[in-house]
């Protein structure tokens, strides 16, 4: 009897010393959540506890969210808290777009931090148009380069204000895809004019021409203005072009024209070889003369004066052409 009085008691201290301990670890939070006005019963505090949870990150949440009139339960918030979700931020978030009189529940609100985009940020944009460079600096190009139809190049930088659409935020998309749909449209506004001074004249015109395009469809953003902040005269594209053209058709003819050079020359030799082998064939025939008189010389179809006449003719033809030659002009003369 005495053992289990004993035990009695010991349990008794032990449930005491948790007792104490557990006011002595969450009396504060749970008195501020009280005193706030945001309820947080000690039981719910020792759940967190138990659960791995920042209960200071909850109940400091949930005070701001009370206090900014919105109650969420901190059933949400733990759950939010549970994914990886920036509880704090989504909390401050939700209070500035009750102020702003924007529609952000908290689901939505979640999914956005969730979906790895900063809520907070997409709050205060919706309130405070941003501003983005167009080109990035980041992108390390400074102005956004295109030639008009006479050819003369303009650089061009421009800033679009927008605006966040919390609707689109979750799937739409980014900064990039505004900043290159304004440089497309930049670059066909410049590439249809006429001449580099309509541009210049008018650089409102590039603004008009790129916001009837729609380019913040499918985004995360709503375009309120695109403004030129500044157009630069770059180099004469156009006569460069033409240039590089002249001097790829004249290597190009110089091509051709050593093309038939070697032709020709080929040709030549050609020619001299066939001379040659004529000439060869000429000797062989020549020759066959001899022969030939010798077998006319048996067979007796030629006699001994017929052959004397041959070749008197043939001395005779022989000095004529010597003759010839040497009454003949020198290369060049006259």
């Amino acid at each position: 009897m005495g053992f289990i009085i004993l035990a009695a008691w010991v349990l008794a201290a032990i449930i005491a010393l948790a007792f104490v301990i557990v006011l002595i670890k969450f009396f504060g939070l749970w008195f501020r959540a009280l005193v706030s006005g945001a309820k947080v019963g000690l039981g719910r505090l020792v759940g967190m506890w138990i659960r791995r949870v920042n209960a200071t990150v909850i109940v400091d949440s949930r005070i701001v969210l009370v206090k900014g009139g919105m109650p969420i339960h901190t059933d949400m918030l733990e759950t939010h808290y549970l994914t990886g979700g920036d509880v704090v931020k989504v909390s401050r978030a939700l209070v500035a777009a009750a102020k702003a009189k924007i529609d952000l529940p908290f689901e939505r609100a979640a999914a956005i931090d969730l979906a790895g985009r900063d809520v907070l940020d997409a709050v205060k944009t919706s309130v405070n148009p941003k501003v983005i460079d167009c080109p990035s600096p980041d992108s390390g190009k400074y102005t956004i380069d295109a030639v008009a139809k006479d050819g003369i190049q303009l650089k061009v930088k421009a800033r679009v204000t927008v605006r966040v659409n919390i609707n689109q935020l979750i799937g739409g998309a980014s900064e990039e895809t505004i900043i290159a749909r304004v440089g497309e449209g930049i670059v066909t506004s410049i590439g249809s004019s006429d001449t580099y001074k309509n541009v210049l004249e008018n650089p409102d015109n590039i603004s008009k021409r790129v916001l009837e395009k729609g380019l913040d469809a499918g985004t995360a953003f709503e375009i309120l203005s695109i403004d030129i902040a500044d157009v630069d005269v770059g180099s004469n594209v156009g006569a460069k072009l033409q240039a590089d053209q002249a001097e790829a058709d004249l290597r190009r003819f110089q091509a051709e024209a050593e093309q038939r050079r070697a032709a020709a020359q080929a040709r030549e030799q050609e020619m001299v070889a066939q001379v040659q082998e004529n000439r060869a064939k000429v000797v062989l025939a020549e020759a066959e003369i001899p022969q030939a008189i010798a077998q006319s010389f048996r067979e007796g179809n030629l006699g001994i004066m017929d052959y004397y006449r041959l070749r008197n003719l043939q001395a005779d033809t022989d000095m004529r052409a010597s003759l010839g030659k040497q009454m003949a002009p020198p290369e060049g003369g006259t």
